[in-house]
């Protein structure tokens, strides 16, 4: 009978030892199912995107610019046409947004010796009521032209330059707003 009682206490640790692992085990294979797109039937289910296939939205993504070169005299100054392009379904805010925790579209761009930005015009918003919002926005949509004034020091050289600037943008659609943005831009500009 001790014998006996001996051989059972023996094979109950060896259980106790081995349930841990016979526990994972049957749990990874649940898992290792799963990831297969399995249901708990076996069946395989329908595949649905993955992360890398939904594009991610940024403002940068839903905002091109375009930008047509400028000559300029020496000592004088000429009108840039900056084209910001919105995607259909999203807007941005206006320059100056109606409230101040919003982020204006805003093209920066630093002076240089030959070049310098004398103004933006900011053209009139639209004024939209959105869901998330209590009080209608100012915003743009489509395609909103920025005029840039640019002004050539006297003593600038001749020739093709190109000035870099920096779009500021903050995009929304008509649930959410993205995080703030910014595209880097060149402004061509030949001195006569």
């Amino acid at each position: 009978m001790i014998a006996l009682s001996n051989t059972l206490s023996h094979i109950s640790i060896q259980v106790n030892r081995l349930l841990p692992v016979l526990i994972l085990c049957a749990m990874t294979a649940a898992f290792s199912a799963c990831s297969k797109g399995q249901n708990p039937t076996g069946e395989t289910a329908a595949s649905s995107p993955t992360p890398a296939a939904v594009p991610k939205i940024t403002s940068e993504s839903v905002v091109k610019v375009a930008i047509q070169g400028i000559e300029v005299t020496a000592g004088g100054s000429a009108d840039a046409i900056v084209r910001v392009t919105v995607q259909s379904g999203y807007h941005v805010n206006s320059n100056p947004p109606n409230y101040p925790y919003l982020k204006a579209t805003e093209l920066d761009m630093a002076d240089t010796d030959e070049i310098s930005l004398n103004s933006v015009f900011y053209p009139k918003p639209l004024v939209k009521k959105f869901a998330f919002a209590d009080n209608p926005l100012h915003v743009y949509e489509g395609e909103t032209p920025l005029t840039v004034t640019l002004g050539a020091a006297p003593t600038a050289k001749k020739g093709q330059q190109s000035i870099p600037a920096k779009l500021r943008i903050q995009a929304c659609d008509d649930q959410v707003c993205y995080p703030p943005g910014s595209i880097d831009v060149v402004i061509p500009v030949l001195i006569k």
